[in-house]
């Protein structure tokens, strides 16, 4: 192995620690000490309890809302950036306001930029991420960012199941991509779902391109909300002669009716990865731990070794 040039210490934020401890025990070492003290208003601050002048730090930390989560983490790179650290490494499973990625329509911003401004602005010199809602995120940045997609574990649980007839499909037609490479992947036939929203998280209608009669359906998506769009499919393959339906999502923010609406569609299960905590268990919801990729490109960029068997599709 060589020898790294520097020390590598991995701290965490709050809503991500149960993650970061699993990675930090793959990577061989132990969370870093930090402490938050919160005013009675609301106001916190972070505050590293251990010396990281001169090292490469990794803060692991989805920022999915509420906005508390993505503060948290622009306070410890802050933070980091103000006790000399020589690398600050942005770890985050589930890059949270990156459905904002372009103006669809007047007046509106695009968040995924600010926060990347933001983020470079703290003080990150580098971003490890998983499954972003859109691959252009990355041309958001100055600095380097290590796109890493969930396919890695996704792929060997699906190969498991031995499905027959297996048919790999996407929920909307912006995810039609990503679904011909896991059919690639997989050698399957593919289906594309065609919808239209009456408003954000509303559905009024939904077809079919492609046949599902007999078939094994997966879909496949970077992450599920409210979890319309994945039961309203599963209805519609079911319907359609679909033998079962499952989900693979990356992040599981889950709001709103989201688990209700798993519990009473006709989906076989849902696969998502931890990047995101539980709000609660769900028969129905099976989660795949991301702990080993992590502490594996971690582990590589610490040792300036190569990622790129980490980005299978």
């Amino acid at each position: 192995m060589p020898n790294a040039t520097l020390e590598a210490k991995i701290f965490c934020t709050t809503q991500s620690r149960v993650l970061a401890e699993k990675i930090a025990e793959k990577f061989g070492t132990k969370l870093g000490n930090v402490i938050t003290s919160t005013y009675s208003d609301g106001e916190f601050q972070p505050s590293f309890e251990e010396s990281i002048r001169g090292t490469r730090i990794f803060i692991i930390g989805s920022t999915n809302p509420s906005s508390e989560n993505l503060m948290e983490m622009l306070l410890m790179i802050d933070a980091a950036k103000r006790a000399s650290a020589r690398h600050i490494t942005a770890v985050m499973p589930y890059y949270g306001w990156a459905r904002q990625d372009r103006k669809d329509k007047p007046r509106v911003p695009i968040a995924a930029k600010l926060v990347a401004k933001m983020l470079e602005t703290a003080g990150a010199t580098r971003i490890i991420t998983m499954d972003l809602h859109a691959d252009q995120i990355q041309g958001f940045f100055e600095k380097p960012v290590d796109h890493l997609f969930a396919s890695t574990i996704f792929l060997p649980y699906l190969r498991s199941l031995n499905l027959p007839n297996l048919t790999i499909a996407s929920p909307d037609m912006g995810g039609s991509k990503r679904a011909y490479a896991y059919s690639k992947a997989l050698s399957s036939d593919v289906v594309i779902c065609y919808k239209q929203r009456a408003k954000a998280n509303v559905i009024e209608y939904m077809e079919l391109i492609g046949d599902v009669t007999g078939k094994n359906v997966v879909l496949v998506d970077d992450m599920v909300d409210t979890a319309g769009t994945l039961t309203k499919a599963a209805d519609v393959m079911m319907e359609r002669g679909a033998l079962s339906v499952r989900a693979i999502c990356t992040h599981p923010i889950l709001s709103g009716e989201a688990y209700e609406r798993i519990e009473n569609s006709k989906l076989e299960e849902l696969i998502v990865t931890d990047s995101i905590p539980l709000k609660k268990e769900s028969k129905k919801i099976r989660v795949l731990s991301c702990d080993e990729l992590f502490a594996d490109v971690m582990h590589n960029v610490h040792y300036n070794k190569s990622i790129s068997n980490k980005f299978i599709i």
